[in-house]
């Protein structure tokens, strides 16, 4: 039997409007009652006017899209890719980007349940937010672990690391710097960094900054990582993502430092705008498309309760200028 509002008022203890102010995220309310709400909504496994619209057997046809942010080209060639292949199925999307902010991710989560939404397609770089570990809703995870119940869409992050290792190391690179966002997870793309570090551990000294790759980086963080390369001799850069690559790229040239002769710089993430504009970059490929697909398939597994399917890591690519 399908809960109702009632079901979900009752047990919470409140009235029916309060559970709809819930629902809605309108209006000033404890976090007491907010928790005792979705307390409640989780037990019954209450999803907003679902009885209404199995009624009218009809879904909702929204899914909602959660990215860090959409000024990384490789996200919005994602979001793009994505949109498309779900409007060709019906379905429209809901966009949201959660930065670095918990806070904000988990009002969209709250949003996106009360809009009706069928399923979920998220890459947040949000660790511990309990309502992905709670939520009802179908979700797919796009490279990053946020609770063994929500499935993962992976690329080979390991070999995507290790091909670029093996490019600086084929190019004489001797003294090397890696910029990494690994955030010390279980998510996959920490394995580009393992991959990287074991291409190089014979061959190249090492050194490691951790950074964190949801914002730009400013004019004073590249400035800190020029000098740096300058003081170290570094001769060989593994950017964590190509716009920080291209940041770089810029910043060493503007000190008179010659790319890619004295130091070589490369990326990660290989969206087509990016190829288009700098092609001098060496970076990695990630399939678009493919990984748009994959995503879209295994969250309709997950919306239509099919057994998950365990689908390999989707290949990646090392571009490099000719």
């Amino acid at each position: 039997m399908v809960a109702k509002l009632n079901d979900v008022a009752e047990l919470a203890g409140v009235s029916v409007t309060t559970v709809s102010r819930v629902i809605n995220n309108y209006g000033s309310l404890s976090k007491k009652t907010i928790d005792k709400v979705h307390a409640a909504m989780r037990e019954l496994r209450y999803q907003p006017n679902a009885m209404a619209r199995s009624l009218q057997g009809k879904s909702s046809q929204f899914i909602g899209l959660i990215f860090p942010n959409i000024q990384n080209p490789f996200f919005t060639a994602l979001t793009n890719e994505i949109e498309q292949l779900l409007f060709e199925k019906g379905y429209k999307v809901i966009i949201a980007t959660s930065a670095n902010n918990i806070e904000k991710e988990q009002q969209y989560l709250q949003m996106l349940a009360a809009n009706q939404v069928e399923g979920i397609i998220t890459s947040s770089h949000n660790l511990d937010i309990a309502t992905y570990k709670d939520t009802f809703l179908p979700i797919v995870s796009y490279d990053r672990y946020l609770s063994d119940n929500i499935p993962i869409v992976s690329e080979d992050n390991y070999r995507g690391g290790y091909l670029l290792g093996e490019y600086l190391v084929s190019k004489g690179a001797k003294k090397l710097l890696m910029l990494s966002d690994d955030d010390h997870s279980n998510s996959p793309t920490t394995k580009r960094y393992q991959g990287f570090a074991d291409a190089v551990s014979e061959h190249s000294h090492l050194a490691t900054q951790n950074r964190n790759s949801t914002t730009i980086s400013t004019k004073d963080d590249i400035k800190m990582i020029v000098n740096y390369v300058i003081a170290e001799s570094i001769d060989g850069i593994f950017a964590y993502n190509d716009i920080m690559a291209i940041q770089l790229q810029n910043a060493l040239r503007d000190a008179k430092i010659r790319v890619p002769e004295d130091v070589i710089v490369v990326g990660y993430d290989g969206s087509p705008i990016v190829q288009l504009l700098h092609p001098d970059l060496p970076t990695i490929i990630q399939p678009i498309r493919q990984a748009a697909q994959r995503l879209i398939d295994t969250l309709f597994h997950e919306i239509d309760n099919q057994v998950s399917t365990e689908f390999s890591m989707l290949p990646v690519t090392l571009y490099v200028p000719k």
